[in-house]
């Protein structure tokens, strides 16, 4: 999802009760605040770098994060690929993934 999407599924309804729910009784979820984060990095780094050294570590660190995070998931949630309106497919869009995309 290019920031403009991300930024647009966040605000809305769907987002926010896809996920489990950060422990600072917020009521955010964690996926939420992920997409918070990737939005701040692919708007940081408009032309994506090609080394991983023109990233800084906590950029980095959050990229792999996700990315592991989808993995695992769409591995284990063929449901989030067939329905969109799946739990699944809602959490991932909160981590930048929006499996109908794939």
């Amino acid at each position: 999802m290019n920031p403009k999407e991300l930024q647009d599924w966040l605000g809305g309804e769907d987002s926010a009760g896809a996920g489990w729910s950060k422990d600072d009784g917020s009521g955010e979820t964690i996926g939420h605040e992920s997409g918070r984060k990737i939005i701040k990095i692919l708007e940081k780094y408009p032309k994506k770098p090609k080394d991983p050294s023109d990233y800084e570590d906590e950029d980095l660190q959050h990229m792999r994060k996700v990315v592991a995070y989808c993995k695992r998931h769409l591995a284990q949630e063929e449901s989030a690929k067939k329905n969109p309106e799946s739990k699944s497919a809602k959490s991932l869009k909160n981590w930048g993934h929006d499996p109908q995309k794939t």
